[in-house]
Parts: structure tokens; C-alpha cells; sequence
């Protein structure tokens, strides 16, 4: 007889190549994916997936499993969206996916609060530099930049982050004042991977300093605003984040690095479900809350004088 967790797991691993890759995604260890494959391969009585040095690969016999049970699993996400709309109660799990840094600098620190207004809702925060799918139930509840792909989802703009470039004194002294019209030959510079939540800002600064050496990607925004402080090059950064760093100063450019929109995103079945409702409506004055230091309007004095050598 099938089992339904067989079901789920394959698809895991049919979508995302790897057993570490799909035990990340379930939350459970790669054995348990790898012994789940199993057990429905056994059950089915056909090889599934090959594992190949690249990863897993679908059989013949494996995509035609595979069209079937995504069939059922829309029909069980359909059921699970439908009964969890009706639950009334100001209680249960809520999974917010965001982007690090405003995961780990804004809306951590702000839980605490929601915690103490509502004790028995609980709160899974998954920073994640890729877009979890909230029609899978990956997540209910999203905080992105980027319009989404998913066509079944209710979004509204609560704010927006602006972004500067930075770099260390001693990485100045040593470099130089950045020239755009140069295309910042001789500079070293420090972007994000592609598919990430950033890649107008990555646009921006690959133009602008079209001669300068990409020393370091990464898909972590917090690992790049490490990497800059500790003079690692120049980085598109986010001004929140970066202005408090004090090893970083940010670099007057003639041309602003776009700013990038906060995104509240939630599946239309769910979004007046109470438990969901409740920290759509918090995160969202979280946000506005702290409007002014994710879009500041200033020009720092400090920046021009570092620049220029000054203490």
C-alpha cells in the first residue's frame, strides 16, 4: 500500500537533486530520505531515481510517478490550505521565510513581543536567500524583495531597504577613491551569487565598476558586509545593516544604488487564518516601525571626511 510520506519524500529528492539537498528541505536526515526512497521503490517494485556524480536523476518510471504524485499532492496541499483556514485559534506553528540579515537584525529581535501578545503561537524563521514555496506550505508566511513567481499568493509592499557602497579607511588608503568613470579599475569587489534577493543591487555594482576584480560571491548578505569590514573590497550593501558596522564607511556615488522593496507575502487560502493573520499584521508594523533606519534620507558627514583620509 502507498504510503504518503513515501510520496513526499521522492518528490524532495526528484526536485532537488540531492539527499542532503531534500533532507533540508523536510527537515529530517538524508538517511531518512534515502530509506523513504526505498521503501517506495520496494513498494512500487521499479527503480525511481539513479544516482548519478551530479545527483539523483528520474527513471522513465520515475516521471510518470512524479506527474501523479504532484496531482495528489496539490489536491493535499489544496486540503491541508482549506482545514487550516477554518482553524479559528490564536495557536499553532507560523514558518516565516525572509532574507537573512532582515530576518536576523529586524524580525528575530521583534518576537519577543509577539511572543508576549500571543504565547501560543510559534514561530519558525527560516532565512533563506531563495524563495521557499508558499503554495507547498514551505513556509506560510514570506519577506522579500522580489516579485514572485507563484501566481496564488496575496502581496503587499510594507517599506523598502536602501543600499550604499562601502568599503574599509585602510582599504581606501590603500586603493583609492573608487572612479566610476575608470570602471573602478583596480578594485576588488564583493557581490552576491546569482538568484538572490539582490541581484539589482549586484547589477548596479558590476556596471559601475565594470574594471574592478570580483574577489568574493556569496548568496549570505551578511557574510558580504563581513567580508567588506574586514577589508575584503567594495560591497552594495544594505544601509541598515552596513551603517552599523563601524569598521565600514559608505562611499558618496553620483548614481544611488537602487533600493529594494519588502514584500509581504501569504497564500490567499491562509491569510485570515488568526494564527497567520496575527503575525502578518505584526511583521508588517515591524517594518514601518523601523521605516527610517531601513531608508534612511541623510548624508553622513563622517563618510566624505573618511574618505578622504580624515579623522
Amino acid at each position: 500500500m502507498l504510503d504518503w510520506d513515501d510520496l513526499r519524500f521522492f518528490l524532495a529528492l526528484a526536485r532537488h537533486g540531492t539527499l542532503s539537498a531534500a533532507a533540508r528541505v523536510l527537515h529530517v536526515s538524508q538517511s531518512t530520505v534515502g530509506r523513504r526512497l526505498t521503501s517506495l521503490e520496494a513498494t512500487l517494485a521499479v527503480r525511481l531515481l539513479n544516482r548519478t556524480p551530479d545527483g539523483y536523476v528520474l527513471t522513465l518510471a520515475g516521471s510518470a510517478v512524479r506527474v501523479q504524485a504532484e496531482r495528489l499532492e496539490a489536491e493535499v496541499l489544496a486540503l491541508e490550505r482549506d482545514i487550516s483556514g477554518r482553524d479559528t485559534r490564536l495557536r499553532g506553528l507560523v514558518r516565516v521565510t525572509c532574507a537573512e540579515t532582515i530576518g536576523a537584525h529586524i524580525l528575530a529581535p521583534s518576537f519577543a513581543r509577539l511572543n508576549a501578545s500571543y504565547p501560543d503561537v510559534m514561530i519558525e524563521l527560516i532565512p533563506n536567500p531563495r524563495e521557499l514555496s508558499l503554495s507547498m506550505r514551505e513556509a506560510d508566511i514570506s519577506v522579500r524583495s522580489r516579485q514572485p513567481e507563484q501566481h496564488d499568493l496575496v502581496l503587499r509592499r510594507i517599506g523598502g531597504i536602501a543600499f550604499g557602497l562601502y568599503a574599509t579607511s585602510e582599504y581606501l588608503r590603500e586603493h583609492g577613491t573608487p572612479d566610476p568613470d575608470d570602471g573602478c579599475s583596480g578594485h576588488r569587489l564583493i557581490t552576491q551569487l546569482e538568484d538572490t534577493q539582490e541581484m539589482t543591487q549586484v547589477a548596479w555594482l558590476t556596471e559601475m565598476a565594470s574594471r574592478a576584480t570580483v574577489v568574493l560571491q556569496t548568496s549570505s548578505h551578511e557574510a558580504a558586509v563581513l567580508a567588506a569590514a574586514n577589508g575584503g573590497g567594495l560591497a552594495c550593501l544594505a544601509r541598515f545593516r552596513a551603517d552599523a558596522e563601524a569598521r565600514l564607511i559608505r562611499i558618496p556615488v553620483s548614481v544611488t544604488p537602487p533600493s529594494a522593496d519588502i514584500l509581504l507575502l501569504v497564500h490567499k487560502d491562509n491569510r485570515d487564518t488568526p494564527r497567520i493573520r496575527a503575525v502578518l499584521t505584526h511583521i508588517t508594523e515591524c517594518i514601518q516601525e523601523f521605516g527610517p533606519i531601513l531608508q534612511p534620507r541623510d548624508v553622513a558627514d563622517h563618510e566624505v571626511r573618511a574618505v578622504a583620509g580624515q579623522p
